[in-house]
């Protein structure tokens, strides 16, 4: 009878189980340790488990062991990066985690040394941290060899059931099989298989020798011979049966800035996956290895400067790829536009200075979705490809692309891919089961013929294992599975567009909506909230120092220090929210060194500009700096009050007034549940909510319900992914929090009203003051939250006496428009969704906003607009949005469209306000020393140019028109051209209107 292939696969599985027990000729325990100074054993407990703790011995391999195989086996408990010291070479260091215990050796007397923590690569604890293994070990390299090659040989067999190949290569196997000569003395067999599975079952095993005799010469000169025959057997299947199908592989570490460990912990696993990964290169010239992240190797520049020289070298032989070309992995749906432009620029920049390359791929195989200005900010910074993986975590739809171009707000594309690898991912392993599979699942095989392959364990780092390189060169004789091989990711991309030349590619337009992580928009506020105010803090620094500079100050100083700490807290694991409670301790305190750097700047710099302002008559002066490109209504906080006159600052522009002739905007008025002035008029209910909203100008009632209704969210558990999920159907445990606490005027100025309304819900407390300016066109929401409540979700929700089938949602460098119905899947999946200062629903005519200057989840769904205000998982940090934060949104109704109504601009405004200072002696007057002519553009930056001549100015075009730019800077002062995000001069921008979303760059210069 014969037996059905899944049997026969089945008896190999069994017989090459085996084959491992062997593959170890003899061990030789390593003893003499010390940690910390102090002698530890061999299995004895580490002193602490806190911090780094150091580990020394002395190791000599026997004389009579063959050096080539001689093994350094290790596990000292948790992750470490060691050092091995020979007494005739250099030393060499190696990555030590449960992926890499193996070591070669280049001498037979040296020095151990380790540095190592009480974690494990996902940032679990080892509760028990033990010196478990320490000894050499000599291998039976042909009975490795042909482990290997029998192991991938079974995992391809099982890929191509039912393939014509699949038969053939089960009979070479079996033949390989049949030639080995297992050792059998009773006493030997049982000790080499005591510790195979089943043998652990037993109920007692008799005591064996601790050292079995191997292999003999005999046995493993068939085991070579049987290793010649199979691989001679699958040479020859291969010519009948062609591979089918093309893999691009590079070796890859996916190490999370700062995720499940805190930073200090990132900056050890680098060490030591670059280590092993420099290792592999001198063993196997044919091995390619990519590393994205800038900020990865400036680190390196202090922390191990002589590994940042060999990665140099090895970088110019093209064996490591430095990749990706912006400072870090950065999330792109949260950062503002002037952000993602300094990531690439100064990306670009550190590799081109200490590599020597830029780079034309964007590497991001880990973002929670991508905003639609990626495209042009690449292009514009020398990237014209892009790669994720991401997409394909989608829950609810198939992203129906995999190689394509993807076409941003402007029209920009890129050549986009991605690889859907069903064995870990962008962590996959170099194998039959990872390879097959992702060349199966490849769809553009008709267009361009190969798929690309990250493998190597990441996330937590490590990289490639020495088996995986082993892999690489057994798997090239396997018949029809697909080619594999180690490449660089540049040259497939350049093989991609030379095929997207030739035939026509699949576009995907506008953003890639991950339907996935939707809490990330929400978790951990506040650091969201610190760094929307660092990024402001920066970007008007250098605006008002640039101003200062065309008024005749000094020229401004660069900022590209605290931009790289605002840049790193950008990470896909830090912003949006998913890290462990120790991240969060060292983000806020590093961006709160970025805002406190930013403000400093812009006090020096306001004092600067008000010595610059003609002297006058003006003993109470106000000098006022508006750093937008916006007209703005003059409402500011002085040490004397705030200030809300009819008076506009124009754009870009330092103004100073007179206060004694300051007056307030007319019509200002309050009573306990009403404010009022020229532009609003707003009632609030008796439970706190708004219960009327007046548009005056057009007489219109913005509200088609309570407004600003507070909802919690009490069944806030997602079914995974604690901290970054928000399931479909959270509002089915929705509850209004209407328990009201107290409402009462609490400012009644001749400039500005308030009422404050205070909350309790459960163990926390919510304030929000509803104020309204004289010259206000908006009403303010300012909250105050004391939080200490688990596992809900908190949003605000506004129902408006508007009606539209789609919501405008303000993103980098434009807007995204979205459904408010949910027609199809692809819309019901978006019942979360990121913005960044304002939400608008807008009808001809007549519109209503919401608009923020700390959150970013939103969503319109059908006239309710909603804002998510914070929520409290309890994984990966118990503590998240725990205590005491406070933001402002607001309620905006406007005339005609969200663009014509100025939401934009109050956005503006909320978020950055005039800036002002105190003065005396001064004539009032405006100085406009840089004018843009037309309205309607917005600012991404004015900042110092980098190679420090002269200045780069940097506006969008921010709500899909065409306007005229024509710069007219002062006396003495030029526009040279525009530039590129390199800042160097770009071809085809020659035009003076920009077109619709259009970003672009030129720089002034003296003379």
């Amino acid at each position: 009878m014969s037996s059905t292939i899944e049997q026969r696969r089945q008896r190999l599985r069994v017989r090459q189980d085996e084959i491992g027990s062997w593959r170890v000729k003899r061990r030789l325990p390593i003893d003499g340790w010390t940690c910390e100074g102090k002698p530890i054993a061999r299995g004895d407990a580490w002193p602490t488990a806190e911090g780094v703790v150091h580990f020394a011995a002395q190791a000599d391999v026997p004389a009579h062991w063959p050096l080539e195989e001689a093994r350094l086996s290790l596990n000292l408990g948790g992750e470490g990066l060691i050092r091995l010291d020979y007494a005739d070479g250099a030393p060499k260091t190696f990555g030590l985690d449960p992926y890499h215990e193996e070591f070669p050796l280049d001498g037979r007397a040296f020095a151990i040394t380790s540095q190592n923590t009480a974690r494990l690569p996902f940032g679990q604890p080892v509760r028990d941290p033990r010196l478990q293994r320490a000894e050499l070990i000599q291998i039976d390299l042909a009975l490795d060899n042909f482990e290997r090659l029998m192991v991938l040989t079974m995992e391809a067999i099982g890929q191509l059931n039912g393939r014509d190949a699949q038969e053939p290569l089960l009979d070479a196997a079996e033949r390989a099989m049949r030639a080995l000569d297992f050792p059998s003395p009773t006493q030997a067999y049982n000790a080499r298989i005591a510790d195979t599975g089943r043998q652990r079952s037993i109920w007692a095993l008799p005591t064996f020798d601790a050292n079995p005799a191997p292999f003999d010469a005999a046995q493993s000169a068939a085991v070579a011979a049987a290793t010649a025959a199979l691989t001679e057997d699958l040479r020859a299947l291969k010519l009948r049966f062609p591979p089918e199908g093309t893999v691009a592989v590079t070796g890859h570490a996916h190490i999370d800035l700062a995720w499940l460990w805190p930073y200090a912990e990132t900056r050890r696993k680098l060490r030591r996956t670059f280590s092993t990964a420099l290792r592999h290169m001198e063993r196997a010239p044919d091995f390619r290895f990519n590393q994205s992240t800038a900020h990865y190797y400036a680190e390196l520049e202090t922390d191990d400067p002589d590994m940042l020289k060999q990665i140099v070298a090895r970088a110019k032989t093209g064996q490591w790829e430095t990749v990706g070309g912006l400072w870090i992995e950065p999330d792109t749906n949260m950062p503002t536009g002037e952000s993602l432009v300094r990531q690439a620029l100064y990306g670009q920049r550190y590799f081109e200075k200490v590599f020597g390359v830029r780079h034309r791929v964007c590497w991001l195989p880990d973002c929670f979705g991508f905003s639609p200005a990626m495209p042009q900010i690449l292009r514009q910074s020398g990237m014209d490809s892009f790669f994720t993986i991401k997409v394909n975590w989608s829950e609810t739809n198939k992203f129906p692309h995999d190689l394509f171009w993807w076409e941003g707000l402007d029209g920009s594309k890129v050549l986009a891919h991605t690889f859907d690898n069903p064995v870990n991912g962008y962590n996959g392993e170099f194998r039959p089961a990872c390879t097959t599979p992702t060349w199966k699942n490849y769809r553009a095989k008709a267009t361009h013929g190969e798929t690309l392959l990250a493998v190597g364990y990441g996330d937590g780092g490590g990289g490639v294992t020495w088996p995986m390189i082993e892999a690489e060169r057994l798997m090239r004789d396997m018949p029809s599975i697909p080619q594999a091989r180690w490449d660089r990711i540049d040259d497939f991309f350049a093989r991609a567009h030379q095929s997207a030349a030739k035939a026509a590619l699949p576009t995907w337009v506008g953003e890639i909506y991950l339907e996935l992580h939707r809490g990330t928009f929400t978790t951990q506020s506040g650091v969201k909230r610190l760094h929307r105010r660092a990024e402001r803090a920066l970007i008007t620094a250098e605006t008002v120092a640039c101003l200062a500079h065309l008024l005749g100050g000094a020229a401004p100083e660069s900022l590209e220090p605290a931009w790289r700490l605002l840049l790193k807290n950008e990470f896909h694991d830090i912003l949006p929210g998913s890290s462990i409670h120790e991240v969060y301790v060292d983000s806020e305190r590093e961006l709160g060194g970025v805002i406190d750097e930013g403000m400093k700047r812009q006090a020096a710099t306001l004092a600067s500009i008000a010595a610059l302002m003609p002297k006058g008559g003006a003993a109470d002066a106000l000098v006022v700096v508006n750093p937008s490109l916006d007209a703005r209504a003059l409402r500011v906080e002085t040490k004397g009050g705030f200030l809300a006159s009819a008076d506009i600052v124009p754009p870009l522009s330092a103004a100073v007034f007179d206060m004694k002739a300051l007056k307030p905007a007319p019509g200002l008025s309050v009573t306990p549940t009403m404010l009022e002035n020229a532009h609003l008029k707003a009632k609030l209910g008796a439970d706190g909510t708004v219960a009327s909203l007046i548009h005056k100008a057009t007489g219109r009632e913005a509200l088609a319900g309570r407004g600003n209704q507070l909802w919690a969210y009490v069944q806030d558990r997602p079914r995974e992914w604690d901290a970054w999920e928000i399931d479909e159907d959270y509002a089915k445990s929705g509850q209004e929090i209407v328990a009201l606490g107290s409402m009462a005027i609490v400012e009644n100025g001749p400039h500005r009203v308030a009422i404050e309304v205070s909350r309790k819900f459960r163990h926390s407390s919510i304030t929000q003051i509803y104020a309204l300016g004289a010259n206000s066109k908006r009403l303010d929401i300012r909250t105050h939250i004391d939080w200490h409540d688990r596992r809900i979700f908190l949003r605000s929700l506004t129902p408006v006496a508007v009606r539209s089938p789609r919501a405008t949602f303000e993103c980098a460098h434009g807007i995204v428009e979205r459904a408010t119905h949910v027609n199809t899947s692809w819309e019901q999946a978006k019942f979360e969704v990121p913005a960044h200062r304002f939400v608008d629903l807008s009808e001809a005519g007549f519109g209503v906003a919401v608009l923020n200057d700390a959150k970013y989840g939103h969503s319109a769904r059908a006239n309710v607009l909603g804002l998510s205000l914070l929520r409290s998982p309890v994984y990966p940090d118990p503590m998240a949005d725990e205590g005491e934060q406070s933001f402002t949104y607001a309620l905006m109704p406007h005339a005609g469209a969200w663009h014509e109504g100025g939401v934009r601009e109050e956005a503006d405004d909320l978020n950055q306000p005039l800036l002002s200072a105190l003065a005396a002696g001064l004539a009032p007057s405006v100085h406009t020393p840089l004018a843009l002519g037309a309205g309607g553009l917005a600012l991404s930056g004015l900042k110092r140019a980098e190679d420090g001549d002269g200045l780069v100015l940097r506006v969008y075009e921010p709500s899909g028109g065409r306007i005229g730019f024509a710069p007219q800077p002062p006396k003495g002062w030029s526009v040279t051209g525009a530039v590129n995000l390199l800042e160097e001069p770009m071809k085809g921008t020659e035009a003076a209107a920009l077109a619709p979303f259009e970003l672009r760059s030129v720089r002034l210069k003296r003379g």
